[in-house]
């Protein structure tokens, strides 16, 4: 069973993730890993914690070597910013660690609810694990399971189609092309149009102070028939992936092929056709339900698209309460982005593959790689006579 957690606070001294359940064998650089943290951290309107942070791992356990053992992987993240919250934010705290007391929760925040639920009366003690900045080390762990989904030609590629209601116009190249052009566009867009009506709407609210949410789109390609099943809730794949990109901070919507789109048409217009050819086998000449029919991923890329919210944070805050005094008093101001809807693209793309990794090892589940190997060539060599 592939199972991961994460622990550290926005401001603390690290970030760490255990990682459980990679078979042995799996070859692991530091260096892929590293680049999928960097990913994250890039594009038009970040803040200012993305100048002061530059994430690195550090595995602490698991591989050897350059490959995994087979025992659970422990990585940390150092947050440089601690040396300026080293006291804040000690764990022995003392009166200089009330300067940055948090009184005045924010609309669309953790905050109050969280404050509620946990009867705390210092905000901060909320908001510095709800903080996004967790997801860095759910992209470490992610980095892992990638390496091993492309040891069986498994890939997961993302870009941004909407910011603030600037919206691309292009049809869906190769995943190829889209790495290429995402990785080249400061808002991962892969249409030069869109993009420049993207970074003139982040200007704008950067401008007034505001914040900005958006769209983006997960493919993976490489996916085999049989992933998830119809048998019981939990284990349809559309759901636990569906989970998986609602659980990263601000997302309020996620849909699968063309899940909204469908509302408004026909059954015809909607379903994929199948053909058979031999040699080939099934195929569709669509794919609307993005590779995924009863809980079950057909054969088909996977695609999956996400509505992030603007940010809660506003330079210019909204109206809310002191909790202490009860009085109506101005939301609290920390440090944030006008938009990190980039970001969330990548983040999005890890928790997918941690989420198919998770699934694809139920199924095809090995100590090692080699076993692993094993079990999916023959499924594969079964699904091919069918």
């Amino acid at each position: 069973m592939l199972r991961y957690l994460t622990a550290g606070e926005s401001h603390g001294k690290a970030l760490v993730v255990i990682l459980e359940g990679i078979p042995a064998g799996v070859p692991v650089k530091e260096e892929e890993i590293n680049r999928q943290l960097a990913r994250r951290q890039r594009g038009y309107g970040r803040g200012a914690r993305m100048k002061i942070e530059q994430d690195r791992v550090e595995v602490l356990s698991g591989i050897r070597a350059g490959k995994t053992l087979g025992s659970p992987i422990a990585m940390k993240i150092d947050n440089k910013d601690w040396a300026h919250w080293s006291k804040i934010m000690d764990v022995a705290q003392d009166d200089e660690g009330q300067t940055k007391v948090v009184h005045h929760p924010r609309p669309g925040h953790a905050d109050l609810a969280g404050g509620m639920k946990y009867d705390h009366h210092d905000l901060r003690n909320i908001l510095e694990r709800a903080s996004a900045r967790e997801t860095a080390a759910r992209v470490a762990a992610g980095g892992v399971a990638r390496i091993f989904l492309e040891e069986f030609d498994i890939k997961v590629v993302g870009h941004v189609i909407n910011i603030g209601g600037a919206v691309t116009g292009v049809q869906r190249p190769s995943s190829k092309e889209i790495v290429k052009k995402s990785e080249e566009s400061p808002v991962r867009c892969i249409d030069p149009e869109a993009e420049k009506k993207m970074i003139a709407r982040i200007d704008e609210a950067k401008k007034n102070g505001d914040s900005l949410g958006g769209v983006f789109e997960i493919i993976v390609e490489g996916v085999p028939v049989g992933l998830g099943s119809h048998v019981q809730w939990d284990r349809r794949l559309d759901g636990r992936l569906a989970q998986a990109v609602m659980s990263i901070q601000a997302i309020k919507g996620v849909e699968i092929g063309n899940g909204f789109t469908s509302a408004n048409l026909f059954g015809s217009e909607v379903h994929d056709e199948i053909f058979y050819k031999k040699g080939q086998g099934y195929y569709r000449k669509t794919n609307n339900a993005g590779g995924l029919e009863g809980g079950i991923s057909n054969g088909m890329p996977l695609v999956l698209r996400a509505a992030m919210k603007p940010l809660s944070t506003l330079i210019r805050p909204l109206q809310s309460v002191h909790i202490i005094t009860k009085e109506i008093h101005l939301a609290t101001v920390e440090r944030t982005d006008v938009t990190a809807v980039p970001a969330a693209a990548v983040i999005g793309e890890n928790v997918v593959a941690l989420t198919l990794a998770e699934i694809f090892l139920e199924k095809f589940g090995g100590d090692s790689l080699k076993e692993v190997r094993r079990n999916y060539e023959g499924y594969l060599e079964q699904t091919e006579k069918f």
